[in-house]
């Protein structure tokens, strides 16, 4: 089935004509040779615009590469205009399925005989289709006969059966290019591909996004900055969700919000604070930030305040990570590059034995000239190709816990790009995560500790007293029981290294007289059976 997959997918994207994206200089003779000789899998959309047939291309393939367009869709300072702006289409304009289908699917998952019993106006036309689910508006009989606008969300029937397909084929891939490439260990594409399959298949888990919607609507409540709409949890099930509908402005409608009179610089600013207190306050992100998946409030545009939807994509950080991490964007914000490399070894992302001065000269090298400039002057893409360089000269591996939180960051920067390209990045961040580190060390964040931990030890002081009575009690008892078992051991070892000496002289006595009796020295070979039987029996008790 992989191989076949495999064929599927070179069979689309030659069909599509895209490897017309491929520049010559990297194609060599003989790839085109074997690119004409494939005459039946000839380009068959030549009057379709290259931006329109990659488009279609990553439709046809599925949701796996439906979303891998609409994270290209935000790099536009990597793609030309013509190609972000056609891959821009997928984050909600993915062809639907049918309409009386997913009303049927809808009936089955909440076990109504009809639509009608709980949902009124319900539109068989949706309102929004993507990769995995689609969208459609109603409106929600309640308790008290009062009806709320919402929309539905259903998954799209048999999608998951396409996604263990391609899952699948991405692991054989990995296995061969951890096996194979020069870098394929400290990319560890394995782990990658498992964090990704635990991500999308999550994805497919109504419930589960259900949950995370009401976790990151309770971390943002009375915010001004982002507002989560409500999810109906009674009628959430693995492949149907209903929740509050909203009415916003999408993020990548520019010329609407400006008519609007939006703070497009204040929007911009509150993006990337909104992104950073979810990582470093709750440690719990949204973490498919697609335009297609952020609105913007109609409702006071002189204080912008974002709408975000579709939380079946969340990350999350340990508390270990999350320090790193933050010490780091400090660090690098304040030009510390040789803090920053001593982090890497510190945290164990590059070899121990790294020298750090090497280490923290190449840092800077990368990173030096990105600061002091606007965001439309930075060229992400050259300062994460140098930094690629940089980590596979030092052998940096990746870690697998922080892709989500790197798409995360690429989605981020795209929005800025578009809202307000003046926007200072590392200005808008740097007081939030300095003041967040500070929380983090020194003796705030240790009476801090103390305050969470009391209760704790509250519950424990009364039976302290016990406790140290018993450990003085059963502390020399144990250590005798201990100091037996060790002379056991021992014991034990010094009879094993005696059996093993003990057998292998009986095997040499037993060889060398088989040896002797064959020069009819019958006394000697006799005296020697002798030895070998004695220490067989030694070995044997």
């Amino acid at each position: 089935m992989r191989i076949s997959r495999f064929y599927h997918i070179q069979k689309t994207l030659l069909q599509f004509g895209l490897d017309e994206l491929i520049p010559a200089q990297w194609q060599p003779w003989y790839a085109r040779l074997f690119r004409r000789s494939l005459f039946w899998l000839r380009n068959r959309h030549p009057d379709q615009p290259i931006g329109v047939r990659l488009r279609l291309a990553l439709q046809s393939l599925g949701p796996v590469w439906i979303k891998f367009g609409q994270m290209l869709s935000t790099r536009r300072d990597l793609f030309p205009a013509h190609l972000a702006d056609e891959l821009a289409k997928l984050q909600d304009k993915v062809p639907p399925f049918d309409g009386a289908q997913a009303q049927y699917l809808i009936e089955q998952a909440l076990e109504l005989t009809s639509i009608d019993q709980l949902f009124i106006d319900f539109e068989q036309t949706p309102l929004a289709s993507a990769s995995i689910a689609q969208v459609h508006c109603a409106k929600l009989l309640q308790d008290d006969g009062s009806l709320a606008d919402i929309v539905i969300k259903v998954i799209r029937p048999d999608i998951k059966q396409q996604i263990l397909a391609d899952l699948a084929l991405m692991d054989t891939l990995a296995e061969a290019a951890a096996r194979f490439l020069p870098d394929g260990k400290r990319l560890r594409p394995r782990e990658v591909v498992s964090e990704y399959r635990r991500t999308i298949l999550d994805e497919l888990d109504l419930q589960r996004e259900a949950a995370n919607a009401i976790q990151l609507k309770r971390n943002f409540e009375g915010s001004e900055s982002l507002y989560i709409p409500f999810v109906y949890s009674a009628y959430s099930r693995p492949n149907v969700m209903v929740m509050e509908r909203i009415y916003g402005i999408p993020v990548s409608d520019i010329a609407a919000l400006q008519a609007q009179g939006t703070d497009m610089e204040l929007l911009a600013k509150r993006g990337v604070e909104v992104f950073f207190t979810q990582v470093f306050r709750d440690s719990f992100f949204h973490a498919d930030m697609h335009p297609g998946n952020i609105f913007v409030s109609r409702n006071t545009p002189e204080n912008p305040q974002y709408i975000g939807i579709d939380c079946g994509i969340v990350g999350t950080l340990n508390a270990e990570d999350k320090r790193y991490l933050a010490e780091n964007f400090v660090a690098f914000f304040n030009r510390d590059y040789k803090k920053v490399a001593q982090l890497h070894v510190d945290s164990g992302w590059v070899p121990a034995h790294t020298k750090v001065e090497e280490f923290e000269s190449a840092i800077r090298t990368v990173c030096e000239p990105i600061f002091q400039k606007p965001l439309a002057e930075i060229s992400f893409g050259h300062v994460l190709l140098n930094l690629f360089n940089t980590a596979r000269r030092f052998d940096m591996q990746v870690q697998p816990q922080l892709v989500l939180l790197q798409k995360t960051l690429l989605y981020i920067e795209g929005l800025g790009r578009q809202l307000y390209p003046q926007l200072d990045l590392w200005k808008t961040a740097k007081p939030f995560l300095e003041n967040w580190v500070k929380q983090q060390v020194g003796l705030p964040a240790i009476w801090r500790q103390v305050k969470e931990n009391l209760p704790f030890w509250a519950e424990k002081l009364p039976q302290m007293p016990n406790l140290l009575h018993q450990y003085l009690e059963q502390g020399p008892k144990q250590q005798r029981q201990l100091l037996v078992q060790l002379q056991q051991l021992a014991q034990q070892q010094h009879q094993a290294k005696a059996q093993i000496i003990a057998a292998t002289l009986s095997a040499a006595s037993l060889i060398s007289a088989s040896i002797v009796f064959s020069f009819s020295s019958h006394i000697v070979a006799v005296a020697l059976l002798t030895v070998s039987f004695g220490c067989a029996i030694k070995a044997w008790r």
